[in-house]
């Protein structure tokens, strides 16, 4: 298994990373739409939706031509309604559960749909930014994951969310939490990341207000996690799919990243 996951992350290394560096809008934009295509069409399995391969297309037709017209349309209100998704809808069913699987379950589909819509419009967005931009806003959630991950090993005792991920405890997340900070406060240091996300929101905002965003950006990437992870026990799945060998499905990897992304935009627009 370890060899496996070895294996796929250095054949989407091998891809992401030279059209990261020649920032080729183009090339990056194929590659956007066929990640998004199987992360709707793992939703739509998620939710048990019927005919996932027709939504799943329908999805990323109108995605692909969105993509294409970024500045035809208002994609501060799209972040927004993310945003406002994950506050008033979404983040609130960790605490009294998802509903079954009849119409409110179709509704809530169409806001997780629209929310993984909004995380790969803001992909392209902070690419249009700059590809280190976009990678150093993605670099926050990971470092949250990493340092959950060994401070939760070090020293967890007590459960974060039991019956949505047993593995994660509270002490996890503060390990993730000042990981980021620590690393959010170190590129302030360095002259080469100074057009970094973190580095920009202490250069505008100040160190309070880049502390606490930065917080909220933690807290939200822990949020993702655990919501895919609910869907996943509702569905009875143990990965969204298995297209990425050793890794589980697109959505497994992208779930911190969907909260996180559409508000990373609307931070930035926030001078």
């Amino acid at each position: 298994m370890l060899k496996t996951r070895i294996i796929t992350a250095l054949v989407l290394l091998a891809i992401l990373l030279p059209i990261m560096y020649l920032g080729n809008f183009w090339a990056f934009s194929a590659v956007v739409v066929a990640f998004f295509a199987a992360a709707i069409w793992e939703c739509q399995r998620l939710f048990k939706k019927p005919g996932p391969f027709l939504m799943s297309a329908i999805w990323t037709v109108f995605f692909g031509y969105l993509l294409f017209h970024l500045n035809s349309f208002s994609t501060p209100l799209l972040f927004a309604l993310c945003v406002a998704f994950w506050v008033l809808r979404l983040t609130p069913l960790l605490a009294k559960g998802l509903p079954g699987f009849g119409f409110s379950n179709g509704l809530l589909s169409t806001l997780y749909g629209i929310s993984i819509f909004g995380c790969f419009i803001a992909i392209a967005v902070l690419f249009q930014r700059s590809p280190l931009y976009l990678l150093s806003v993605m670099v926050i959630v990971w470092v949250a994951d990493v340092g959950a991950y060994f401070a939760g090993k070090a020293f967890g005792k007590h459960k974060l969310a039991p019956t949505i991920s047993p593995g994660k405890s509270w002490e996890g997340a503060i390990g993730g939490w000042l990981a980021v900070l620590v690393l959010a406060g170190l590129s302030t240091l360095v002259p080469q990341l100074q057009d970094t996300f973190a580095a920009q929101l202490f250069a505008r905002k100040g160190w309070m207000i880049a502390v606490a965003l930065l917080s909220v950006i933690s807290a939200a990437s822990v949020v993702g996690d655990l919501f895919e992870s609910m869907l996943k026990r509702r569905a009875g799945m143990k990965d969204s799919s298995n297209l990425l060998p050793g890794h589980g499905g697109v959505l497994d990897r992208i779930d911190a990243l969907i909260p996180v992304l559409p508000l990373a935009v609307l931070l930035d627009l926030w001078r």
